[in-house]
């Protein structure tokens, strides 16, 4: 079992900057991928990051690359997202999630993940 609390979520106005963090506990190794979602009313859950916890290689959807960047501190459990220039359409609801043994095709949908933080709300106002 693996457990998930995402943290770092809040008000901001265009252009500013917020870090997310996710605090794991539990069962986690270098097998082990994490990613963040996020998700607005009435939609599905959208890919944002990934990153192996190996310490390798990273993913991004293309809306955020240059903008976003995931990291994981494997000494801290913890998993990052540091998200710059923000914009009105990054508002939703953040999630973290990870999965054990994640192939390169699958990183980017929902269902390839398992276990699944509570969601921090991130606001971005115009």
């Amino acid at each position: 079992q693996v457990q998930l609390v995402e943290s770092g979520g809040g008000l901001v106005q265009t252009g500013y900057s917020l870090r997310l963090s996710c605090a794991a506990s539990g069962r986690t190794d270098n097998r082990y991928t994490m990613a963040w979602f996020r998700q607005t009313s009435g939609n599905e859950r959208e890919f944002v990051a990934a990153v192996r916890w190996s310490g390798g290689n990273t993913f991004y959807a293309d809306f955020v690359k240059g903008r976003f960047t995931i990291s994981a501190d494997k000494a801290k459990n913890t998993m990052y997202l540091q998200m710059n220039s923000l914009k009105p359409e990054d508002t939703a609801l953040y999630y973290c999630a990870a999965a054990y043994g994640v192939i390169n095709s699958s990183t980017r949908y929902a269902g390839t993940y398992r276990y699944w933080g509570q969601g921090t709300q991130v606001t971005v106002s115009s």
